[in-house]
This record gives C-alpha cells, sequence and structure tokens, in this order.
C-alpha cells in the first residue's frame, strides 16, 4: 500500500524472491483470481485515466474521523483501493510477492479461508496506516490517498512466517541468486518495513508522499498473530495441511 505522489515497488529493497522452494497441493484458485483481478483493474481501469481513478477508488485516512469525505464511501474505499497500484513497478513486486508467497499460505488455510485471510489483512493495513497518521501526521497527510494491495500480502507474508519458516527462499541479493532461510528472509524484510516507517514519522509530507509503511507493519503482525493463533488451536497445520478451516 503506498501514498500516492511517491510510487515505490512495494517490497523493493536490495533483494528479489524468485521462488519459495514448495510445491502446493492444489491449484490456489484465489491466489490466481486475486493476480488476475489486480491487473485487470491496473489495465482497463486505471491506465486509460491513471490520475482520476486514483483521486476516485483510493482511501483516505481523513475518512475515518469524518474531516473530510472521500469520494467513494468509507464502507467501500478500502477494498476498492486494496485493487490500485501507481506504476507497473509498483503492481508488478506486489504480484510477485503474492504469487511466490500465496499459494502455500492458501494451500494451508483452504480457499474460503483464505480469501477472508486476505481481505481481514487488508482491511487492519488500511486501519493501521490510517490510524498512524491521523495520529502523527498533520491534516494535509491525511487526506493524500493510499491504495495498493501490499497490507494484504503483508499479511500473508506474516502467515508464511509461521507457517513455513524453513521453506528456502530463492533470492537475488543484488544479481547473485541465493537460498536463504524464509525466517531470515521476511524477518529481514518485516525490520526493514519497522524502520523505516519509524524514519517515517519524521521526514513525510503530504507532498512528499512515500511507502505507507505502516500498512506493511500492521498487515504482517495480523498475518502474523492470526495464523499463530489459528496453529496453537490446531486448525491450520504450520506444515501447511489445513485442519479446521474447510478447503472450499
Amino acid at each position: 500500500m503506498t501514498e500516492a505522489g511517491a510510487d515505490e515497488a512495494s517490497y523493493a529493497a536490495s533483494v528479489l524472491p524468485l521462488s519459495d522452494g514448495l510445491r502446493a497441493r492444489r491449484f490456489p484458485y484465489v491466489n490466481a483470481a486475486l493476480i488476475v483481478a489486480n491487473f485487470c483493474v491496473w489495465i482497463l481501469y486505471e491506465l486509460p485515466n491513471l490520475d482520476h481513478s486514483i483521486f476516485h477508488a483510493s482511501f483516505y485516512p481523513c475518512t475515518l474521523n469524518a474531516s473530510c469525505h472521500g469520494p467513494e464511501p468509507l464502507a467501500f474505499s478500502w477494498i476498492t483501493a486494496m485493487f490500485l497500484h501507481g506504476s507497473w513497478d509498483h503492481i508488478l513486486g506486489n504480484m510477485l510477492f503474492l504469487f511466490i508467497f500465496g499459494k502455500n499460505v492458501e494451500d494451508a488455510f483452504g480457499h474460503v479461508g483464505y480469501l477472508l485471510f486476505y481481505f481481514a489483512g487488508g482491511f487492519v493495513a488500511t486501519l493501521t496506516q490510517a490510524v498512524v497518521t491521523l495520529m502523527f501526521g498533520n491534516a494535509a497527510a491525511a487526506r493524500v490517498p493510499s491504495l495498493g494491495a501490499s497490507g494484504a500480502i503483508a499479511a500473508v507474508l506474516g502467515a508464511f512466517f509461521v507457517l513455513y519458516p524453513s521453506a528456502r527462499i530463492l533470492t537475488l541479493i543484488v544479481v547473485v541468486p541465493v537460498r536463504i532461510p524464509a525466517w531470515y528472509f521476511l524477518g529481514a524484510w518485516f525490520l526493514f518495513q519497522l524502520i523505516d516507517g519509524n524514519f517515517g514519522l519524521l521526514t513525510s509530507s503530504a507532498d512528499q508522499g512515500g511507502t505507507a509503511f505502516f500498512a506493511h507493519v500492521g498487515g504482517f503482525v495480523f498475518g502474523y498473530l492470526v495464523t499463530r493463533l489459528l496453529a496453537l488451536a490446531g486448525r491450520v497445520d504450520p506444515n501447511g495441511q489445513a485442519t479446521g478451516i474447510a478447503p472450499a
């Protein structure tokens, strides 16, 4: 999820994941549908008039405390914003992470459970960023539109961290392909978000925009905690076997 105005690829850093080394037991219909839906919205809705679509379908933090009124009702704007992106780099980066990490999380949760989890993660991520903006930002920052799938994807990463910590992630470090444990790859990603998020409290501004790091933090923590609780309750097997959530 990014704040419009400074469009960074959501997970751009010094590493690029290529594979998680795991095979799903069944085809990830929901994950595939989410990827297709994001690309359809980008190509068919956003590209013809990018500025208008971002303005009209994004989420505005100021709508949370009714200090402004967005183009879309609050109850819907957090959903529409989850399918918006600001550039090709933005959507390609997000969909790469969703493609690699989402299939096995869906395998563990089941199709219906994964869909509910994905949207719940997106909602918590949006709420986290909005609350932080309202608490620590100014009125102008609260009017900067937020958009992107990365908050929900961060929840998927949090779930993957719990379910498959020992998976070997094939990644490019600069240009060198290496395999590193998932717990290390995702843990480093989370620390990057947390550090940059706190740093952003001192440096961000409405005209500057920037990546909504606290949406990533909120999504990841939500995904981690929910998956941990489900695993402890025996409803999701950390090895990827769905035991209490219907695969549907």
